[in-house]
């Protein structure tokens, strides 16, 4: 079972919040960024996380029907579900190679895209994330290889960090399921849809390339380059998402 909410207005603007890991789950603070009064906001626990079952802490769940192309088609099983003919998609990270796969393969059912943090989750991406920018913090990477110090998402109940960790080797692992380079190879899918990319200068996780390899194949999308903030943002950087989801909220 998925789990999935809506908040917000009833009649206001749709829009899918689409959280990262993968598995780390939706969180209520994505609610945020919207104007109850002019959004409805969808969202979801994608599968084996959050408060979706069968949740991944459990050994005996079976990880083979947990991949992209099961997370876009319940996507879009939630938005028939919902009545929903088109809505906006909202994420970063994971999230944003997500919202990708399901816009390139439903084009026709998103209204516009507002990303904070960009990935594609290549291949290439992976292997940055989990070797090369070690080569920039060597005493913080020998303590993560050690398994020592406090680990990122420490403060989470343990079937939930456990759920992250299996989710997200199964998923980078296999590439996310995705041909290499494929969501920017395919972004001309995108054209027509509004897109809004904010991505901080700094971000070690998920360096600016993409981002800037992803505006330059979708001409629809403004790319926004945040100075002082990395990976997780800046109080800048959500300056700049709220300002996007605003402006779109106007223009219905």
């Amino acid at each position: 079972m998925v789990y999935w909410e809506v908040c917000g207005n009833p009649d206001g603007k749709p829009a899918l919040v689409v959280h990262g890991g993968p598995g780390s789950g939706c969180g209520t603070g994505a609610r945020r960024y919207f104007d109850p009064d002019r959004y409805r906001i969808v969202l979801f626990d994608q599968r084996g996380c959050g408060r979706s079952t069968p949740h991944a802490s459990e050994p005996t769940t079976d990880m083979r029907h947990n991949t992209t192309r099961h997370l876009i088609a319940d996507m879009e099983r939630l938005r028939t579900h919902l009545g929903i003919d088109r809505w906006l998609l909202h994420g970063g990270s994971w999230g944003s190679t997500l919202i990708l796969a399901y816009a390139e393969t439903h084009p026709q059912r998103v209204s516009e895209i507002v990303i904070a943090a960009v990935t594609t989750t290549r291949r290439s991406e992976i292997d940055w994330l989990y070797r090369g920018a070690g080569r920039f913090f060597p005493e913080q990477w020998e303590r993560f290889a050690g398994a020592g110090g406090t680990p990122p998402y420490g403060d989470r109940p343990p079937a939930a960090q456990l759920a992250l960790v299996r989710i997200c080797s199964h998923y980078f692992a296999h590439g996310a399921w995705l041909e290499e380079g494929a969501l920017l190879r395919d972004a001309h899918r995108l054209a027509g849809i509004p897109g809004v990319l904010v991505h901080g200068r700094l971000d070690l996780a998920g360096p600016l390339d993409t981002a800037w390899e992803l505006a330059r194949a979708w001409p629809d999308a403004e790319l926004t380059v945040v100075d002082n903030a990395g990976h997780l943002g800046s109080d800048t950087t959500r300056t700049h998402v709220l300002e996007a989801l605003d402006r779109f909220a106007r223009q219905g």
